[in-house]
């Protein structure tokens, strides 16, 4: 297991570019299954979640030529359809969560799909109950083999049909879309998820000959095509990893430029941190962050202690509300974080406490902050990481802390963020990796 030793206290400073956005890399991947034709990605974060659906589609006789770190092409066109009963290939799908976007792609193409239980990180219950009512209303049938941990969906032709989500989950709706582009007839998903990443997923297939009408809507319309052929595709940069860095300047009181950070399709996640108080210059495309003394938490205009919470897009992503926790420890001010969508996402402020920071964790969705107002630093600790994001809301605590901390089970960070150490090295960061 490594480790990251971080020696914390250092203003950092310089441009730093975002990855490929790694909740995108998972749907787009996939659906280059739905085609035999060669499919063209650029701008593919260099993570292990990444790698891990990539080798996957190797296995499954996917051609797939890496043309750098960052560009890769996929050529579906002789998919080895036995080797998804096979007990190796559940195992590995086990391990990766986002081995279930595999599923819809597989399902309208092929006509069979497995789907593992969910892997990845502890970060909560993640229920697929979504993804397989929307494929039985296409027209499939599912059954659970106890001995491999799997779903088996079978189909023998899929049917466009009305379904209304129970909740606008993106793998979710991602999921069903693919499976719906390649059904007769029309399908109509209501109470879709809209993110920027779905939007992506919609125009790269729209441009592979898909006729989806709605895109950016909760109501998504797809006409069913016979076949989808090729195309090239460009990631967005990754919303979760600019955020973070946003965090990052601002607790570290550090001087730092994101460069191509995609304003355009971050939505409300610039505006969240101006409510803790955090300055920001937009230039372009880029972000610059100045190094700031004190930031203070915006209060409601009759003066209450704001409450900052996650919601479908266009709302704020949870995957940034560990780092906006973390980040108003130092403020001016108190506030109410409300992590609404995942129950045990905020059971990492334990070593938040430990450190120093005044949190008090009222349950395992909500958590008050208390701001020091930089009256007192962190103090470094020994914690472990218990999920990405609050990987990185850990390792932002560290770098702002008085002294040595220790991170252990840092496999979770890279599942995310590629060489983070590295890249933070280079604006000035003191990061060992054992």
């Amino acid at each position: 297991m490594s480790i990251f030793e971080v020696v914390g206290g250092k203003k950092l400073s310089g441009e730093i570019v975002p990855q490929g956005a790694k909740n995108e890399a998972l749907q787009i991947i996939s659906a280059v299954l739905l085609t035999k034709e060669e499919v063209l990605i650029k701008n593919i974060p260099n993570i292990i979640d990444v790698n891990l659906l990539i080798e996957l589609l190797s296995e499954i006789n996917v051609k797939v030529n890496r043309i750098d770190a960052h560009t890769c092409s996929f050529k579906a066109d002789d998919v080895n359809v036995d080797y998804l009963s096979s007990e190796e290939f559940h195992k590995k799908s086990g391990r990766l969560r986002g081995s279930v976007m595999l599923a819809g792609p597989l399902l309208a193409r092929f006509g069979k799909a497995y789907l593992p239980k969910p892997g990845g990180d502890k970060i909560g219950r993640r229920k697929l109950d979504t993804h397989i009512i929307g494929f039985e209303k296409l027209g499939a049938i599912y059954s659970y083999n106890d001995h491999s941990n799997c779903f088996q969906l079978t189909a023998e032709e899929l049917k466009g049909t009305f379904m209304l989500l129970d909740e606008p989950s993106v793998t979710g709706t991602a999921n069903i879309l693919m499976a719906a582009v390649l059904a007769k007839g029309t399908t109509v998903i209501y109470n879709a998820a809209c993110e920027p990443y779905l939007q992506q997923l919609c125009k790269m297939l729209n441009r592979m000959g898909a006729n989806i009408q709605g895109v950016g809507s909760n109501m998504l319309t797809i006409e069913g095509v016979n076949e989808l052929t090729g195309t090239t595709h460009t990631m967005l940069p990754d919303m979760i990893e600019v955020g973070s860095f946003i965090g990052l300047a601002a607790m570290t009181q550090s001087n730092i430029t994101i460069k191509d950070a995609g304003i355009k399709e971050l939505g409300v996640i610039p505006e969240k941190f101006q409510q803790l108080g955090i300055k920001m210059n937009f230039v372009g495309d880029d972000i610059h962050i100045p190094s700031q003394d004190l930031y203070e938490i915006q209060t409601y205009l009759d003066g209450g202690i704001p409450t900052m919470y996650d919601h479908p897009w266009p709302g704020l992503t949870p995957d940034l509300l560990s780092i906006l926790l973390v980040t108003s420890i130092q403020a001016k001010g108190s506030i109410l974080i409300h992590q609404k969508m995942f129950e045990s996402r905020l059971f990492f402020v334990d070593k938040l406490i430990e450190m120093g920071a005044q949190v008090i964790l009222c349950d395992p969705h909500r958590a008050v902050v208390v701001g020091m107002e930089r009256q007192k630093k962190l103090r470094g600790i020994t914690m472990s990481s218990p999920d990405i994001r609050a990987g990185v809301a850990l390792l932002i605590a560290a770098l702002s802390a008085d002294g040595k901390s220790t991170i252990q089970n840092i496999e979770q960070i890279d599942r995310g963020y590629q060489s983070i150490d590295e890249r933070l090295i280079k604006l000035g960061a003191e990061i060992i990796r054992k």
